[in-house]
């Protein structure tokens, strides 16, 4: 009974450090998969560049890469909580962000920019804002912009990017407050609607992380540097947002 009992508690130390193995071996990441270029689902399949630069980050990590799809408010929450290790969809690096997580150095600058239908003559710059409807997401940097910054603008909030699109195009909202590379993309493929050339802020991107996973944070900015030294960087910049950087 004494041997079994050994034999019983070897054999449960090898399988629980198994698990743990397994679990350093796995790199669990969050996204809200509605925001193309950055992430979105295209034939049921997860894409996007944030989700190829995460792949291809977890490749130089040695890692597999586990994703959960969560609204981009519950992102935060869900690396707080640790039911996720990383979030990464398109989130701005913020002072206030940085009060609760760590990010990894940025990964792509963008801003917010304004996109309002093609033939609107009333919106021509931001000051032009002030008294509209303005449809945004909520969670993002775009509600806290609007509210410091154009006090007199209605905001229109929504749970998901592509009802922000949407009540702007069918008219419900005068214009959309959101990320430009999104907003150009949307314009692209939507010619009744365009994206005005001066933009609202000028932001990064990065990917965040728990303050005390220091380690982690490291382990993926030297994954960053490695990608942006094989070329994977550029072909993925290039490939989804036309141009090298």
């Amino acid at each position: 009974m004494k041997l079994r009992h050994i034999l019983f508690t070897m054999a449960l130390a090898v399988t629980c450090s198994s698990k743990v193995f397994a679990a350093d071996d796995v790199l669990r990441v969050a996204t809200d998969a509605t925001f193309p270029p950055f992430e979105y689902v295209d034939n049921g399949k997860r894409t996007g560049f944030d989700v190829e630069m995460v792949e291809a980050l977890g490749k130089a990590m040695g890692k597999k890469v586990e994703w959960t799809d969560i609204d981009f408010k519950g992102l935060i929450p869900a690396v707080l909580s640790k039911r996720v290790d990383v979030a990464a969809s398109a989130i701005y690096i913020t002072d206030e962000r940085l009060k609760a997580v760590n990010f990894t150095h940025p990964y792509y600058t963008g801003g917010l920019a304004i996109m309002v239908k093609a033939d609107n003559t009333s919106i021509k710059e931001p000051a032009d804002l002030n008294g509209k409807k303005v449809s945004v997401q909520v969670g993002t940097k775009s509600v806290q912009f609007l509210t410091e910054n154009y006090p007199k603008v209605a905001r229109v909030e929504v749970e998901k990017n592509d009802q922000m699109f949407e009540l702007m195009k069918i008219g419900r909202a005068d214009a959309a407050v959101t990320g430009k590379p999104a907003a150009l993309l949307y314009a692209k493929a939507n010619p009744s609607v365009k994206v005005l050339d001066k933009t609202l802020t000028v932001e990064r991107y990065g990917f965040a992380l728990r303050k005390d996973d220091k380690a982690l944070t490291e382990e993926m900015n030297k994954a960053l540097e490695k990608v942006r030294a094989d070329g994977t960087y550029a072909a993925l910049v290039t490939k989804y947002f036309g141009t090298s950087k």
